[in-house]
């Protein structure tokens, strides 16, 4: 009935309700019933009215809808039933399928005909319809498919309906969109091509979204074909609304990323099956650079019509669509992307993550739409972000869910290693693989054309999340180019930097290709119309003035910022990109380092050309607070993160490094920088990154660029400060590793050369002393190696810092630091004193070593404690290494070894070229061995006499013998140098003095001690030697202090020998006497046993000091060889010094000075005090040369003034008071010593004689030319005569010989050796000399002390001579004697002029003296007396004038016989010359009186002859000779003759002379003839 109804056309919409009703009421209508109710509603479908028509469509979708759902149901129904399907026969009956139930197979049924019908096939099984439209079709096989997927997915029979009729039917419909190129057909094309058909081909695309959704897992082989046609649909040449359509389309797709995965597995994965995925990636991404580069006719239009005008923007208005009505409203600038002059706009199309179409929901239309500017972009664009966002959020949930699981085994298994599956990871790796270069093209164009800054954000957050994700998956390839891309967006367009040039070209060169069509990655434009923020200075070296950077650039900036912060664990090599980048933002915008590397804008004016914006301005604050966070959140990454972290600023470091190069331009610190900031924050694991950073560090403070090594330097100090002082787990006072891994930096530093960079580590090392100190123990040999490695080349402000630490360390931390460092204090100390910057600091280090001296000294038992252990820990290592232990002065103890090093340094600085150095030096150094000397033990004195003191008298010695003489003109400034010190000869003259009085006073102070060591004779001979050669120097000064030391160690000044005072002395110390035992326990022979107590340590030197060694008879032997060997150094000196030059003198020869022959000689007493046992005549020769050899030495004329004496003073200089003294020692010690000893007498009076030979005849000092001071007294010359040379006034020096040789002659007469001699003969032999010169003397004071010497020595010798006449030994000494008398009483010298008559009368008494002398000494004995020396003697007298009064001259002695016979024979015969002399000289003299001198003569004769008649007449007759008698008579005439005379005196004597004669005027004959027998 109502099929009838339907056919007539009644109560249309009546029968759509009733049947709607029939069907969904009950399942009774079925089968064919069922198919007749839908044919009837199709059939009303079509009529002519509109009404029925929507109603009839309405009904029969329902119908539809309720056909399924009762099969549906019925599924329900028997879901608990399995049924075993019938076996399958071959599928010939397409009508009735027989496995079906009742309402499947009606839904089946009808299924099958809805295909047939859409495929303009008749039906199966809806008999009776009439017409059918496509459209209709396709949504009502759309709805199916999308209402009830299960149906099809659970029954085969559907799914084989799917796959044959469905999937063929919508290929076959595209076939037309498919061949249609727009604009490509032309008349000439033969068969018309069918045109594309919007209502169709929009539904046929609904239909493949459904299809792929739903079914893609039964079609894969049919979907494979309707992607790779939606992806054609996208082409350039298809129409515009296709391509809107399939945008629309694949939008859908992005949404679903599980579905996109299985597209990546199914498709991408298989060998040889198209790569849909990547396929779908790329279309998208050359759609939208096609949409840039292809401006199709309709966007023209678009941009020239006004926005909201008539054409496609008004019609999209009013469907609603956002298109761009509305726009032109507002102010606001519309979000849109312009690239190279194409502009297209930005519309909000669908909430993110949901594809909500415009264009495929357009079922009503039948004209292809016009599709409003910008709207394809706008899809396409939302698609890309859904895409990258649902991809990396599914693949980052399952990550998430694997990474539990793990953690999860690994605390259940710890010990099993956890593997993931592959499977998955293959997946995602391929996806990303697939899909990158694709979305890195597309966001990449996106990017640089967006002007919006939301849609700037989420491109940057779409390539932000695939670097991340590529990252987690470890594919470093498009990681690197994702980042790369956010770097490059945040430079300034065409900014040269090389690391991101050298990447794009990698990617460039991928030119990708989409099903054949190859696509290339377009290069950024740089004419974005963006708002410019900063203009800055390019830190590369691109010569392009300033670069600006745009609010763009900031915003990528940004989101640089975020991934590295973010994202950091992955960004492994990428690091170097990123940082990169951010470095020359940094540098554009002006940011500068400051404290602990964050970085802070820099000064108001960075250059001419930095501008900032306030815009931007307000950001730097965030901007580096977010670089700082970046760094410190550092600390969260793992350890391999954290490595390319470090290794990427390490690089970035050395670009800046080269770039600084050769040019002032300021470099960039970024790295450096940030390397400090990263090292701070991983302090507690700075071990793994300490080594790199570091190490890196060091070269950047070695680059030539003051302010990069500077930065350098800073951060390197501030690290090593920060590590030191982090509280370490464990602390750093027990993990030693890493405290010398800290400090090792530090110590690198030392070989920089720039002084700036010297100067921030000594600084460093000075807050670290200030601030570490307690806990630096294994750190301070470094520590003390950094303050040490000091060059002169440094400068003195490097110095001084360095010393000012050094000085901190010995004030402050001698006690904190171990004591195996104490050497290396001292090493340190002395190298500050030889370098030679600073004078000052010298000086002062040597104090520094004084210091630390005294502090081995207090501290000594610690330190030799702690020595001690340490010693044998080592000793313990080098047995099982099986080597001995090497260190300086082994076998030394340790802790002598410390004094050892110490007096070493101080050995060095003792021959410093610097005078000032070598004194302070030197004085210290003798000092502590002074002062601390007695903690050394036995032993160790022996290197301190060998390797110390006697290397460094060695050293002194060369240097002194072959310094300059040239003369030093001032002493640095305006310092005049004294003249003593003014050559480097003079200035060496004193150390060696020095250096030569300190090691003789040791010896000298430590004399017992020294005497225990085997060697000590060797010893002395070396010194002595020492002695020897400075005392031969040509140098006054030294010669002299050689011999002030040789006095020294002769101990002219003796130590205590008595026992009893040792134990005083340590009384005063506070010390016991109990302990003192003697030292006999420890001989050379026994090893010294180690006392355990310093004070019996000391206690033990100090007896030794004291106690002299037991009196044996050893020691006295062994003291006389030292004696001895002092007695031939003496000699040897004496020798050398004192003979004279040998031929002809040259200006050049060296003479020594008087106070050095002065101090020679004065040694000698005391030396032969020593010697005397065993003093031989040779050893007198070889004194009596040196001696005789010291008086000729000439003095110079200049300074003759201050030793001479004026010739007038008869004083003695001090030599030659030393001389005398040396002499009058010999002679004391030979007058008590044995008989032996007597010999030597006439060998000293050989001596003193030769000295006073010198009052007449000076001696001569070779050949040299000398002025004798005595002549003064004649021609007056003065003292600075031409002459150099002045020889001394050796007159007193003479007498007082003569003195000594009279006194020893009174004392030493009768001695054999005396007699023997002929010491009488030797001095009469002398004397005759001045005797003989008498007035002609130098001095008038010689022969009148000569003549008193005289009469004294024969007033004790002739005695002597007499008694041994017989023996013969005085025979030679009498014709000497009469020569001598001849000499002085017949002096052939006249008196001086100006001699007064006291004078003269005082001159004559001596001449009495004498002949007196020869009157009561020798006339009376001449029985004794040889008969030829009498008659001389008579003689002589005969010669000699009768001055002498003798009143009773016959009387006294005529008995003696002979003698007065003689003498008066002689007298007569005298008289009678001297009176026929006078007659003459009156006769001939005439009127002129004659000279006084012969009136007195001829008064005197007169005189003799009456007394002698006198005498005559009183002696009886009979004892006066006949020949006197007949001399007499014989006198008478010639008296007679005188009566004529003139003179009244003479006339008065002549009468007294004649009176007596009357009694001889008749002889008696009688008493004649007795007198006769």
């Amino acid at each position: 009935m109502l099929w009838q109804l339907m056919e007539i056309g009644l109560e249309e919409l009546k029968l759509l309700q009733t049947v709607l009703v029939l069907l969904t009421t009950n399942t009774v209508v079925h089968d064919e019933v069922l198919s007749k109710a839908i044919v009837l509603c199709f059939r009303l479908h079509f009529t002519k009215d509109n009404i029925t028509n929507n109603t009839a469509a309405a009904t029969v979708r329902q119908v539809v809808t309720v056909v399924f759902e009762r099969m549906v149901a019925e599924d329900e129904r028997f879901k608990g039933i399995v049924e075993q399907p019938p076996p399958v026969q071959g599928n010939t009956n397409r009508r009735s399928v027989s496995t079906l139930r009742p309402s499947a197979k009606d839904a089946y049924m009808l299924f099958q005909d809805l295909c047939q019908l859409v495929n303009a096939d008749a039906p199966y099984w809806l008999v009776g319809m009439t017409e059918m439209t496509r459209t209709f079709g396709l949504e009502l096989l759309e709805s199916v498919l999308n209402d009830f997927p299960g149906v099809f997915l659970q029954h085969q029979e559907f799914s084989f309906l799917l796959k044959e009729r469905v999937c063929p039917l919508v290929i076959k419909l595209f076939s037309p969109n498919i061949k249609f190129r727009q604009g490509a057909c032309g008349a000439a094309t033969p068969a018309p091509v069918e045109k594309p058909y919007f209502p169709i081909c929009m539904r046929l695309l609904r239909v493949v979204s459904v299809l792929i959704k739903h079914f893609y897992r039964l079609l894969v082989t049919e979907c494979e074909i309707f992607l790779s046609l939606l992806v054609k649909f996208l082409d350039g040449e298809k129409p515009q609304w296709l391509r809107a359509v399939a945008v629309e389309s694949v939008h859908r797709l992005c949404v679903q990323p599980h579905l996109l995965c299985s597209f990546c597995q199914s498709y991408d994965m298989k060998q040889h099956s198209t790569k849909v995925f990547r396929d779908i990636v790329n279309a998208l991404g050359s759609f939208i650079q096609s949409l840039f580069i292809v401006p199709n006719a309709s966007i023209a239009a678009a941009i020239t019509a006004p926005a909201g005008g008539s054409g496609s923007g008004a019609q999209a208005a009013a469907q609603g669509g956002p298109g761009a009505g509305g726009v032109s409203n507002t102010m606001t600038t519309q979000a849109a992307f312009e690239y190279r002059g194409t502009w297209i706009p930005l519309m909000t199309i669908s909430v993110q993550g949901s594809a909500k179409a415009t264009y495929l929901e357009m079922l009503d239309k039948v004209e292809p739409p016009s599709i409003p500017e910008g709207y394809a972009m706008s899809v396409a664009f939302s698609a890309l972000l859904d895409l990258v966002r649902g991809i990396t959020s599914m693949i980052e949930r399952e990550l998430a869910v694997e990474e539990e699981a793990a953690a999860e085994f690994r605390e259940t298994h710890p010990d099993l290693e956890w593997k993931p599956q592959r499977g998955s990871h293959l997946v995602w790796e391929e996806m990303v693989n697939a899909s990158w270069c694709g979305l890195l093209a597309a966001l990449s164009l996106l990017l640089d054309a967006s002007t919006d800054e939301t849609a700037t954000e989420n491109i940057l957050k779409a390539e932000l999340t695939m670097a991340s994700l590529c990252g987690r998956l470890g594919l470093v390839t498009p990681r690197d180019a994702f980042i790369t891309a956010i770097c490059k967006a945040s430079l300034p367009p065409h900014y040269a930097l090389t690391v991101l040039s050298n990447n794009t070209t990698n990617l460039s060169s991928k030119a990708f290709s989409i099903q054949g069509q190859s696509v290339q990655i377009i290069s950024p434009s740089s004419e974005s119309h963006q708002q410019v923020v900063a203009v800055g200075q390019p830190l590369t070296a691109q010569p392009q003035g300033t670069v600006v950077l745009t609010a763009k650039n900031i915003q990528c900036m940004r989101t640089l910022l975020n991934l590295a912060h973010c994202h950091g664990a992955v960004l492994g090599t990428s690091w170097q990109l990123v940082l990169a980048t951010l470095q020359h933002l940094v540098w554009i915008l002006g940011l500068k380092p400051g404290i602990g590397g964050a970085l802070k804008p820099g000064r108001a004016v960075e250059g001419p050309s930095t501008v900032l914006t306030t815009a931007v301005m307000t950001d730097l604050p965030v901007i580096s607070n977010v670089l700082s966070r970046l760094f410190e959140s550092s600390q969260y990454l793992d350890d391999v993160s954290l490595h390319h972290l470090i290794n990427a600023l390490c690089s970035l470091s050395l670009e800046a490094m080269e770039m600084a190069f050769g040019n002032n331009k300021e470099p960039s610190l970024f790295a450096v920088a940030k390397l400090l900031e990263t090292g701070l924050v991983n302090m507690d694991r700075i071990e793994i990154l300490w080594r790199p950073l570091t190490g890196h560090l060091l070269e950047v403070c070695q680059h030539p660029n003051s302010r990069m090594r500077e930065w350098g330097a800073e951060a390197l100090t501030a690290l090593i400060k920060a590590g030191l002082a982090y509280k370490h787990d464990p602390p750093l006072a027990l993990n030693l590793r890493l405290q010398l891994l800290l400090l090792n930096p530090l110590k690198e530093l030392s070989n920089v050369l720039h002084a700036d960079i010297r100067q921030k580590q000594l600084e460093c090392v000075l807050q670290i002393l200030q601030s570490q100190d307690d806990c630096l123990g294994p750190g301070w040999p470094l520590v003390l190696g950094v303050i040490g490695a000091i060059r002169n080349d440094q400068g003195e402000s490097l110095i001084r810092t360095a010393f000012q630490c050094l000085q901190l360390v010995v004030t402050d931390f001698l006690p904190t630091m171990p004591c195996t460092c104490l050497q290396i204090v001292v090493e340190v100390a002395g190298s500050f004193g030889l370098q030679n910057q600073e004078l000052n600091i010298s000086l002062t280090s040597i104090g520094l070593l004084w210091n630390i001296s005294d502090y081995f000294f207090q501290r000594g038992e610690a330190i030799t404690q702690e020595l001690e252990r340490e010693e044998e820990v080592l000793q313990k290592q080098a047995q099982e290494k099986g080597e001995t232990l090497n260190r300086p002065f082994h076998p030394a103890p340790p802790f002598d070894c410390l004094w050892l090093c110490l007096y070493a340094k101080l050995g060095e600085l003792c021959v410093d070229p610097r005078p000032a150095v070598r004194k302070s030096a030197g004085q210290t150094m003798f000092s502590t061995i002074t002062a601390h000397g007695t903690l050394l033990q036995r032993p160790t004195w022996h290197i301190v006499v060998w390797k110390v003191l006697f290397q460094l008298l060695d050293c002194v010695r060369t240097a002194s013998t072959t310094a300059d003489k040239e003369k030093i003109e001032s002493g640095g400034g305006n310092i005049l140098i004294h003249h003593s010190r003014d050559t480097a000869e003079k200035q060496w003259a004193e150390t060696w003095v020095l250096t030569l009085a300190g090691v003789a006073r040791i010896f000298n102070t430590r004399r017992y001690l020294l005497q225990q060591l085997g060697d000590f004779f060797e010893a002395w001979e070396v010194l002595l030697n020492h002695i020897q050669s400075a005392a031969l120097s040509k140098n006054n000064e030294v010669s002299l202090a050689a011999l002030k030391s040789f006095q020294e160690i002769l101990q002219i000044v003796t130590p205590v020998k008595d026992s009893d005072k040792a134990g005083d002395a340590l009384a005063t110390m506070g010390v016991p006497p109990v302990l003192v035992d003697p030292l006999s326990a420890s001989g050379p022979g026994r090893p010294l046993v180690r006392s355990d107590s310093m004070v019996e340590r000391l206690t033990r030197y100090i007896g030794a000091e004291l106690q002299a060694p037991p009196p044996g008879e050893e020691s006295a032997l062994e003291d006389s060889t030292l004696w001895w060997s002092a007695w031939n150094t003496w000699y040897r000196t004496g020798t050398e010094s004192t003979r004279p030059p040998s031929g002809p003198t040259e200006k050049l020869s060296f003479i020594p000075s008087q106070p050095f022959l002065t101090a020679l000689i004065q040694i000698f007493p005391a030396l032969y005090q020593h010697i005397k046992a065993n003093f031989s005549m040779e050893d007198l020769k070889k004194l009596g040369v040196i001696l005789h050899g010291a008086v000729s030495v000439p003095i110079s004329s200049d300074a003759s003034p201050f030793i001479l004496p004026s010739y007038t003073e008869a004083t003695l200089t001090s030599l030659q008071e030393a001389v005398l003294t040396a002499l009058d020692v010999l002679q004391k010690a030979i007058c008590v010593g044995p008989e032996n000893l007597q010999v030597m007498y006439p060998a000293i009076f050989e001596q003193l004689l030769l000295f006073v030979e010198f009052s007449c005849k000076p001696p001569q000092y070779g050949r040299m030319e000398t002025k004798h001071v005595a002549n003064a007294k004649y021609n007056q010359i003065q003292l600075f005569a031409p002459a150099e040379w002045v020889a001394l006034n050796y007159v007193p020096f003479a007498e007082r010989s003569l003195e000594v040789v009279v006194d020893m002659y009174q004392k030493t007469a009768c001695h054999k050796a005396v007699i023997n001699e002929k010491v009488l003969q030797n001095i009469i032999k002398t004397l005759k000399t001045p005797l003989g010169l008498k007035y002609a003397c130098p001095s008038e004071s010689t022969w009148k002390l000569a003549v008193a010497s005289l009469l004294k020595v024969l007033s004790i010798g002739l005695p002597v001579a007499r008694q041994h006449s017989s023996s013969g030994k005085f025979d030679t000494m009498w014709p000497e004697l009469v020569n001598a008398f001849e000499d002085f009483l017949f002096t052939k010298s006249t008196p001086p002029d100006n001699v007064s008559i006291q004078e003269f009368q005082k001159n004559e008494a001596i001449d009495v003296e004498v002949v007196q002398l020869i009157s009561t000494e020798i006339l009376p004995f001449a029985n004794f007396i040889p008969k030829d020396f009498v008659a001389q003697i008579m003689t002589m007298l005969n010669r000699g004038s009768i001055h002498s009064q003798a009143p009773s001259f016959t009387e006294a002695e005529i008995d003696e016989g002979y003698i007065s016979r003689m003498a008066l024979s002689v007298l007569l015969k005298r008289s009678q010359d001297v009176l026929r002399r006078y007659v003459e000289d009156e006769r001939l003299s005439g009127r002129c009186p004659l000279p006084r001198q012969q009136v007195t003569e001829i008064i005197f004769v007169l005189k003799a002859v009456s007394t002698l008649m006198d005498s005559l007449k009183k002696t009886q007759p009979e004892n006066v000779d006949g020949n006197t008698w007949t001399q007499v008579i014989a006198l008478y005439p010639t008296l007679v003759e005188c009566v004529t005379c003139s003179s009244s005196e003479v006339s008065s004597a002549l009468k007294e002379a004649l009176g007596p004669f009357k009694d001889f005027m008749q002889p008696p004959v009688s008493k004649v003839q007795n007198g006769e027998s």
